[in-house]
């Protein structure tokens, strides 16, 4: 008997798996973290001060779900101390590019964005 492809993912439901790695990829520090190691292999101090305002904790947990995902990888080097890089997989720089036209969009329109928002807090008040 054939194998069965994999189901599409469906992020509208809550019970489908996609929904996690759609929060891993898209949160906060997630789509800083792609956007800074698109720029390459990075260590977690050069992480940490690239990703401004991630705590050590935050940075850390953002890592371990990237990498669980698939589209991180952490490799340890063996010397004293020991150093970690931080690189995206094939998987991760396809997540990055999408993650990184987000964000330029945001930036790209953040005068629009910033007008409305007065706009609104003017009519709130």
């Amino acid at each position: 008997m054939a194998a069965t492809a994999p189901r599409p993912g469906n992020v509208f439901d809550r019970n489908c798996p996609s929904r996690p790695v759609l929060e891993h990829a898209t949160s906060r520090w997630g789509v800083l973290v792609l956007g800074a190691l698109l720029g390459g292999t990075r260590r977690f101090t050069e992480l940490r001060r690239e990703v401004d305002g991630v705590s050590e904790k935050m940075l850390s947990s953002t890592l371990q779900s990237l990498e669980r995902d698939g589209m991180v990888e952490r490799e340890v080097l063996p010397v004293i101390p020991p150093h970690v890089n931080y690189r995206l997989t094939d998987l991760g720089r396809r997540m990055a590019r999408h993650v990184r036209r987000l964000y330029q969009l945001v930036e790209e329109t953040l005068p629009d964005v910033l007008a409305a928002q007065d706009a609104y807090d003017r009519r709130r008040r």
